[in-house]
């Protein structure tokens, strides 16, 4: 990585090109408006230590950003501020999922053949495998049901509990059935 020195930073800026950078540095996303503020600050001729400190960056990454400025030259001032595009896997199960969700959680899953009352996370699995041949995670899934404005929670399994009146139901009356288990007190 060649470093720029400090001779070389004075930046000149056009009069279109400081009006383009103040209209971003109060109406862009958070790092455009870092930049256009970086480059304007070095424009007024404060220094590289000075600004480093005020964005709480170090000071290659201002070299970094005026050569990448200077060297995009012929492109308008937003693209020369935006980040390049970087290699990676695009998002689209998440958003092919967020899709799905929407379409079938309004539905019954009666519907598409499953005994069941509620949608569960292995039956919208196996409808997003079925559909569009694409497997996501359970996490991923959470997040589209997330995006979809749905709440989603993993089942707490709860033993089966007796109602107050079994006893009764089992043939025994309710003052019966506490004089049994009540404890003895023989002498």
């Amino acid at each position: 990585m060649s470093r720029l020195g400090p001779a070389s930073h004075p930046l000149q800026l056009h009069p279109r090109e400081r009006q383009r950078l103040r209209q971003l540095s109060s109406h862009a996303d958070g790092r455009v408006v870092r930049r256009a503020q970086a480059l304007l600050w070095l424009a007024a001729g404060e220094s590289v230590a000075n600004v480093a400190q005020r964005l709480h960056c170090s000071r290659q990454t201002l070299y970094d950003l005026l050569a990448r400025y200077r060297a995009r030259r012929d492109q308008p001032i937003l693209e020369r501020l935006q980040d390049v595009a970087r290699p990676g896997r695009p998002q689209t199960a998440r958003e092919l999922a967020t899709q799905t969700v929407q379409e079938l959680l309004p539905r019954a899953p009666a519907d598409f053949g499953y005994r069941a009352q509620n949608w569960t996370v292995a039956m919208l699995q196996t409808q997003l495998q079925q559909r569009h041949g694409t497997w996501v995670s359970e996490d991923t899934l959470a997040r589209a049901l997330h995006d979809a404005g749905y709440c989603y929670k993993r089942p707490r399994y709860v033993l089966a509990r007796r109602a107050p009146h079994w006893r009764q139901a089992k043939g025994g009356s309710n003052e019966g059935s506490k004089a049994a288990t009540a404890p003895c007190s023989c002498s």
